[in-house]
C-alpha cells in the first residue's frame, strides 16, 4: 500500500482475530486497514454472504490474494446453526471456500454449548481437516463444555459488547489451557479502551482477541481497534 506504515507486532503476546464482515468493493479502507495490521493478525474471517456465498466473488477473492501476500491466514465462515444445520451442507461450505479462496482453515459459527452435540462438532472439524483446513475455530460465543476445547485450535469463549466483556467471568477449567487456544470477540468498543481489552483479554488468560467499536446487527464491518486507535485509522 502507497504511504502506508506497518505496525510493529504486539509487544503484549496479544494476536487479533478479526472477523470483517462487510464486502471488499464497499468497505475498501476496512480491508485496507488489515494490510496494515498485519504483522499482529492471528487470523482474518471471510464472510462473503454468511458463508462462502453461491458463486465466487471476485472482489473477495482479490482481497483475500492481498491478504494472503502478505502473510495473513485467512479461514472461511461456516454457520453450524447451533448443531442443527445439516452436516453435509457445513462441509460443502468448507469445501467452497478451500476451492474458491483458498482459505488456510474455517471458522465455524453458531456452535452451542453444551456437551451433547461434541461428537458432531468432533466429525465436522475432522471433515474440514481431511478437506485440507489447518486450522479450525469454533465459536460458541461464551465458556462451553471444556470438551470443546479439544476439538478447536481456537475456541471463542466470548462474544458480546464491551459492557458485557466488563463484567464477565471465566471458569477455572481455562487454566489447563494456553492462552492461544482462546479468543475473546468484543464489539462497541470506545477507542480509548482498546488496550485496556487487550490487557483484560490476557488476563483472563486468552492470547487472541478482536475489538471493534461497531454496533447494531452487524458490528463487524468496522475495522478492529489497536492500543493506538482503529487499524489504519479506518472506520
Amino acid at each position: 500500500m502507497t504511504g502506508s506504515t506497518r505496525q510493529a507486532p504486539p509487544d503484549d503476546g496479544q494476536r487479533l482475530l478479526v472477523p470483517l464482515y462487510a464486502h471488499p468493493a464497499a468497505h475498501p479502507r476496512e480491508w485496507d486497514a488489515l494490510l496494515e495490521a498485519a504483522p499482529r493478525l492471528h487470523a482474518v474471517v471471510l464472510n462473503v454472504a454468511d458463508g462462502p456465498g453461491r458463486r465466487p466473488d471476485a472482489d473477495f477473492r482479490a482481497a483475500a490474494g492481498r491478504l494472503r501476500a502478505a502473510g495473513v491466514p485467512l479461514l472461511g465462515y461456516v454457520d453450524t446453526g447451533y448443531g442443527h444445520r445439516p452436516a453435509r451442507a457445513v462441509v460443502a461450505d468448507v469445501h467452497r471456500h478451500r476451492r474458491w479462496y483458498g482459505v488456510d482453515g474455517v471458522f465455524l459459527d453458531q456452535v452451542p454449548a453444551h456437551a451433547a452435540p461434541l461428537p458432531r462438532y468432533r466429525r465436522l472439524v475432522t471433515a474440514a481437516r481431511v478437506l485440507g483446513a489447518r486450522t479450525a475455530v469454533l465459536n460458541p460465543g461464551t465458556h462451553p463444555d471444556p470438551g470443546y476445547a479439544s476439538l478447536a485450535d481456537l475456541l471463542v469463549t466470548f462474544e458480546g459488547t464491551w459492557e458485557d466483556y466488563r463484567r464477565a467471568r471465566v471458569p477455572q477449567w481455562t487454566a489447563d489451557h494456553p492462552p492461544a487456544r482462546f479468543c475473546h470477540l468484543v464489539y462497541g468498543v470506545p477507542e480509548d479502551a482498546a488496550a485496556l481489552v487487550a490487557r483484560t483479554a490476557g488476563g483472563r488468560g486468552a492470547g487472541v482477541h478482536c475489538a471493534v467499536p461497531g454496533t447494531g446487527a452487524n458490528p463487524w464491518r468496522s475495522a478492529p481497534l489497536t492500543a493506538a486507535g482503529t487499524a489504519g485509522g479506518a472506520r
